[in-house]
């Protein structure tokens, strides 16, 4: 089970510095690699790539944007076998269904128990 945890840690410490190695020396802005990260995850799982390194890493590989991709991928290749091409414009909402709606509430919480400040 140790070995489980320090593997999630690696592999998700690695996605995080390779996300911080851009920002610092490229001059992309955190948008753009917030988009390449889910568009190489979604290249990555429909390869069949990306879950081996899910499968080792749990968490520290499924968790982060790359994950978001591979979810969305998977999605789309299960709909695509059970409903056709029709499959490819609903399989990426159905999969990741449950993390865009966290994200949406939790989105809606913040903004409640916020106040926006001027940029100065």
């Amino acid at each position: 089970m140790t070995e489980r945890f320090i593997m999630a840690f690696l592999v998700g410490g690695v996605i995080c510095v390779i996300g911080q190695i851009l920002m610092d020396k490229t001059k992309l802005t955190p948008a753009r690699i917030l988009t390449f990260y889910v568009v190489a995850g979604v290249i990555l799982g429909a390869l069949g790539v990306y879950e081996p390194l899910v499968n080792a890493a749990g968490a520290g590989a499924s968790v982060p944007l790359l994950g978001f991709g591979n979810t969305i991928a998977q999605g789309v290749k299960e709909s695509v076998q059970k409903d056709g091409a029709m499959g490819v414009f609903t399989g990426a909402l159905t999969s990741a269904a449950a993390g865009i709606t966290a994200a949406l509430i939790f989105s809606f919480a913040a903004a409640t128990v916020t106040k926006s400040a001027d940029k100065a």
